[in-house]
């Protein structure tokens, strides 16, 4: 792994480790990163305990099978980026609302702002089979043609950044627009946003997403980890 390569390992450790302590993942997710000619990904292991050094390096070509220890999951890492060439971080996860909003719709539509960041709606993958071979990971990465954000049929949830800290600021607003999308249901008659709307609020994603990956990055390490939160503790 070059020097370049390394760096950007310790980027995906960490986006692991905050999408832990924000109680978006359990024993199971992935974080990952395209460089050049291969990707970084977790190990099979728990993200709260994964360092730069336990990041393996996988070729985004693996051939047949992919190598020794890497895990089964990489597939859909591996045909997201096939699929979607400017994707160059994803994270996997499963925020709890997801799989009772998954059940719900076939397309989670925004409606509040900053779930415009994860795509003019989030799509649903309806078939909840574990994405561990290619077949299967290939099926999924189609159903993301557009956006930023997938969700998986009893099976959580992918999305896409321009870095891994991106990827996984878009986890946690996946998880929120969830709650959000659920809560107002509950009450009543959902009210999407239009698409205008959307598309102002898509206009300063490049600018806001950082911001709201730092305060999620300093707000585990100042509290050790806080459960999902709500929507909007971040505005432009």
């Amino acid at each position: 792994m070059g020097e370049s390569a390394a760096g950007l390992a310790g980027d995906v450790a960490e986006a692991g480790n905050v999408l832990s302590r924000l109680g978006l993942v359990t024993a199971y997710g992935h974080v990952s990163a395209r460089t050049g000619t291969t990707m970084l990904i977790t190990p099979a292991a728990d993200l709260a305990l994964v360092s730069a050094a336990d990041v393996l390096e996988v070729p985004l070509e693996p051939g047949p099978g992919l190598p020794a220890g890497v895990p089964a999951e990489a597939w859909a890492h591996l045909a997201l980026y096939r699929a979607r060439p400017d994707a160059a971080a994803v994270a996997r996860a499963q925020p709890p609302a997801a799989f009772a909003a998954a059940a719900a719709v076939s397309d989670l539509v925004p409606l509040h702002g900053q779930a415009a960041w994860l795509g003019e709606s989030v799509p649903v993958h309806g078939d909840a089979r574990l994405l561990r071979s290619p077949e299967w990971a290939e099926r999924a990465a189609k159903t993301l043609p557009g956006g930023e954000a997938l969700l998986l049929r009893g099976n959580g949830a992918l999305t896409l950044g321009a870095t891994p800290g991106i990827a996984a600021a878009r986890m946690w607003l996946l998880g929120a627009a969830c709650e959000v999308y659920l809560t107002a249901r509950a009450a009543g008659q959902v009210t999407p946003l239009s698409p205008e709307e959307i598309a102002s609020w898509r206009a300063v994603g490049d600018e806001l997403l950082p911001r709201l990956w730092q305060h999620l990055r300093h707000r585990v390490s100042r509290v050790g980890g806080a459960g999902q939160g709500g929507a909007g503790q971040v505005q432009g």
